[in-house]
């Protein structure tokens, strides 16, 4: 089961299969990704958060039933119009994962789907493809060494060995580790401090982010100092940056 709450301009979806660790069969693959691109289509969602019931964020994937239902979960995955990356669509809303316990295989792939991660103390994480004897197809060999690097995804996949909280946040994995009892009260505080800034900078940012981020020709300079430029002609509004300013300014000095 997929559970989707809002509040606000926050929306936040549950992967609800606690007596399987979250396991997601076929049925919960389509029903996770409609969910995502109708609220990404929604312009009062301004952040999606992705989370799982206790005490698991994601086992991974129900190879028993993807056994029995893998050729109608391609061909519905097929039947959409965006493109999938990590098991989830591609979307313009910004979407943290809140990894409230073991997020393994095909859970590991959907977490590093996310814009990134805010861990629980009790978090763990795992590639054991390898052990069960299947192949990544879910964005794990590309998102892996992109966030740990190369040696370390390798670790991770060849041992299938569990990697905790704290080792994750040390290798980049996850942003933060917090306690359990809080962890969705600090990904909502980080989530509302997204959707207060403007919908329209936050998605070119994240298109910036996701086009030049893992470059290190030359060229991505020139090419990132274009697009601002392009940015500032065509969309930047002085009037709006003004009153902001002070604003701006407020939130910095409470920061430090």
């Amino acid at each position: 089961m997929i559970r989707t709450e809002r509040s606000a301009a926050l929306a936040t979806v549950t992967i609800d299969r606690p007596e399987a660790r979250n396991a997601l069969t076929g049925e919960m693959m389509r029903t996770l990704i409609a969910t995502l691109i109708e609220l990404d289509e929604d312009p009062s969602v301004r952040v999606i958060i992705l989370t799982g019931t206790d005490p698991a964020f994601c086992a991974g994937l129900d190879l028993k039933d993807l056994a029995k239902t893998y050729d109608d979960a391609t061909v519905r995955r097929s039947e959409t119009t965006r493109e999938i990356r990590s098991l989830m669509p591609i979307t313009q809303t910004p979407i943290i994962g809140a990894i409230n316990g073991a997020a393994v295989t095909g859970g590991l792939e959907l977490a590093l789907g996310c814009d990134f991660l805010i861990a629980s103390h009790r978090a763990t994480f795992a590639d054991t493809h390898a052990r069960v004897g299947v192949m990544p197809g879910g964005g794990m060999s590309i998102r892996l060494p992109q966030v740990v690097g190369i040696n370390r995804a390798r670790q991770m996949s060849l041992t299938g060995n569990f990697v905790d909280a704290a080792t994750a946040c040390e290798w980049g994995l996850v942003n933060e580790v917090v306690m359990h009892s809080v962890l969705m009260d600090r990904v909502r505080e980080l989530a509302t401090a997204i959707s207060e800034a403007d919908p329209l900078a936050i998605s070119e940012l994240r298109r910036m982010y996701s086009t030049l981020a893992h470059r290190s020709d030359p060229e991505v300079y020139r090419e990132e100092s274009q697009w601002s430029r392009r940015w500032m002609s065509e969309r930047f509004n002085a009037s709006t940056f003004e009153a902001n300013r002070a604003t701006i300014i407020e939130r910095g000095s409470s920061q430090q």
